[in-house]
């Protein structure tokens, strides 16, 4: 009797763990702020019904579910204010007032302080509309998003062939178009080559073919340092 129970409930087991690997893999699969969220959630709701039967554990616990659901909604912001152009601008003020990261210029340089993201970030006029971009190293050629180059009235150059640039999802074509004037901080480039990208996620670059423009950039203590060869006045909302 004993072997049948011990082999019924191994049998059990294991039937539920098969259960569990599909959940596993499509878990795997969700935002880590996804999850977060739902865990934040669940353990709130949890919380909630515990409190019935134990007031101090339960509200404890309900508490702390819904202090982690803040945080997950103050990360989810703070990610779209990177990488959402127009949502970032609207948000320069209060981020500004909480410490973050923000452009500055001394003298005729342009620093940008490194984000939490690991990443440099620049609020720049694009053809007077403001847009943000992050500064990539690793990229040749400085990309606009479809979306931005709309609102900054960027028009593919129709003679130039389309190229093909590789994203987060892919190998993609792209066109190219030519920025009358990209003004920051103490810097302005003028007649800029970038890509028009259709699947960035809305996220902008400023590449090699910008940075070589300079006089000189360099990174000292987690603050990137740009000088223009041509010194401009600063913009007043950079």
């Amino acid at each position: 009797m004993e072997r049948i129970f011990t082999s019924t409930v191994t049998t059990a087991w294991h039937r539920a763990a098969d259960l569990m690997h599909p959940a596993q893999a499509w878990l795997a699969t969700l935002p880590p702020l996804l999850l977060a969220a739902i865990a934040a959630f669940a353990l709130a709701s949890f919380g909630g019904f515990l409190r019935r039967y134990l007031p101090f554990l339960g509200g404890f616990m309900r508490a702390c579910g819904n202090v982690a659901l803040f945080v997950v909604l103050g990360i989810s912001v703070l990610q779209l204010s990177r990488l959402n152009p127009s949502f970032g601008t609207s948000l320069d003020a209060p981020l500004a007032s909480l410490g973050m990261p923000r452009q500055q210029v001394l003298g005729t340089e342009t620093r940008v302080p490194m984000a939490q993201d690991g990443h440099f970030w620049i609020t720049a006029k694009v053809n007077g509309s403001t847009q943000r971009f992050m500064v990539d190293t690793g990229a040749t050629v400085s990309a606009i998003a479809s979306d931005a180059a709309a609102e900054a009235r960027l028009e593919p150059d129709m003679m130039r062939l389309p190229v093909t640039v590789r994203t987060a999802n892919g190998a993609t074509q792209a066109q190219v178009a030519s920025v009358k004037e990209l003004r920051f901080g103490s810097v302005v480039a003028r007649d800029l080559q970038v890509v028009i990208t259709e699947n960035s996620g809305g996220l902008n670059l400023l590449g090699m073919n910008f940075l070589n423009r300079l006089k000189g950039w360099r990174v000292e203590d987690g603050t990137l340092i740009l000088t223009p060869r041509h010194p401009q006045a600063a913009a007043k909302s950079s």
